[in-house]
């Protein structure tokens, strides 16, 4: 009878396991790294594993390039010192491409989640063909692999952020886009094996962008200890995600956090989604900007906005309150279901956050029925500047290397 179970103590499992404290290890020393300075005593007090056995994978992180060492650190303890590691700066990268209505943002980050270049560029892509928005995009990131490399910075895959449903490679719809069923993953890396040679075996996966943000927001925001929370970002449309326990919820088929798409009113305004009074109408940047009486759209437009009610327009004060009170109401619903820690708005409503928070919070607190819920106790916040899609994007490559350093470092470091 055919056995389907690896005997103990053979070489597949023995090399599963060194694969698994390699990671161990790797991680450790980049969270050392952010606390202070790592140690091979230090990583081995934090990840359990001996002194010996965390000086041998130390040795093959050094040699295959992701941990780098410096000077002596002395810990006042007893005993020699010890040599100071960190995250290697150049090698391994991960690309981030967030493609949105409005614009184009690429960022590279390296092993340790620093973004080391951006580039945006602000188009218009409502209406234009999926081959043509997605072959900028790679024209972008092309450009900023090429500044990578002055940095010796090797990205080893590409996350796209993109809009509305996406799932196994392809956004199923982006109605603000007008796409459905688009195969996103082979149309921008088609794209841009053409016009970066040598980047043909580049992966690519894709996700929805206000997951990416959410993701962001929990690696390298400002939250703290918080590790459940619903995000949503205004931009044209309006996204959610919701991370629980510090886990993205993605819902039975990856669509969760679609909550641009609830109705608010099924009398109100007809969406691009098919729908009708969807929360977008009244509280998406187009639907902002029009009742403030703004003809200027995009980032101009937003600056305009948060200029007038700056000024006290009333005009201006009045639309974001009232996409406020909407978005108060639709969070609450939110609230209710999955009791997160706190909610943050990332996008355009970070900017207005001193008008569109009173009466979102106003909402909030009449409608949480737990009670909970305060006005002005700091459980709805602002996204940090570091809350973005395409750095979300860039970290989540790292995250796989950093899960399994063995895959991402060419030929496999001899066994010790």
């Amino acid at each position: 009878m055919k056995s389907y179970f690896t005997p103990l103590g053979s070489k597949a499992d023995k090399d599963t396991v060194r694969r698994h404290n390699l990671s161990l290890v790797l991680r450790a020393v980049r969270d050392e790294g952010e606390a202070g300075e790592a140690t091979r005593a230090g990583v081995s007090a934090r990840v359990g594993l001996t002194r010996a056995a965390v000086s041998s994978l130390v040795e093959q992180l050094l040699e295959t390039g992701f941990v780098t060492e410096s000077g002596k650190t002395f810990s006042g303890q007893a005993g020699r010192p010890g040599t100071a590691l960190k995250v290697a700066r150049t090698g391994a990268a991960g690309l981030g491409v967030e493609v949105n209505i409005d614009y184009v943002s690429v960022c590279v980050v390296d092993l340790a989640g620093t973004g080391r270049v951006r580039q945006t560029e602000h188009l218009d892509n409502r209406g234009a063909p999926p081959e043509e928005v997605l072959a900028r995009a790679a024209g972008i990131a092309a450009r900023t692999l090429d500044s990578a490399r002055e940095q010796d910075l090797y990205p080893v895959g590409t996350a796209l952020a993109l809009p509305g449903l996406v799932s196994g490679g392809s956004v199923r719809q982006a109605p603000n886009l007008g796409w459905n069923q688009v195969a996103a993953e082979d149309l921008f890396a088609d794209a841009l094996a053409g016009l970066a040679p040598g980047t043909a075996a580049l992966p690519v996966r894709s996700e929805n962008e206000a997951n990416l943000a959410a993701l962001a927001e929990l690696w390298f925001g400002g939250l703290g200890t918080i590790r459940s929370f619903l995000y949503l970002t205004g931009e044209i449309g309006v996204g959610g995600a919701l991370v629980l326990d510090g886990e993205l919820l993605r819902g039975a088929h990856g669509f969760a956090g679609e909550i641009g798409h609830v109705v608010v009113d099924p009398a109100g305004p007809e969406c691009r989604c098919g729908s009708r009074g969807c929360l977008e109408q009244y509280a998406g940047q187009s639907a902002l900007l029009r009742a403030a009486g703004i003809d200027t759209d995009g980032a101009a437009g937003v600056m305009e906005l948060e200029r007038r009610a700056g000024a006290g327009d009333p005009v201006a004060l009045a639309a974001v309150a009232g996409a406020g009170r909407m978005l108060g109401q639709v969070l609450s619903g939110a609230v209710n279901l999955f009791d997160p820690d706190a909610v943050v708005l990332g996008g355009i409503y970070r900017g207005l956050m001193p008008w569109l928070s009173p009466p979102a919070d106003s909402e909030l607190t009449d409608r949480v029925v737990s009670g909970l819920w305060s006005r002005g106790g700091g459980r709805l916040r602002a996204s940090s500047v570091a809350g973005d899609a395409a750095r979300g994007a860039a970290a989540l490559v790292v995250q796989d290397v950093l899960a399994d350093p063995v895959a991402y470092a060419g030929p496999a470091a001899p066994d010790v």
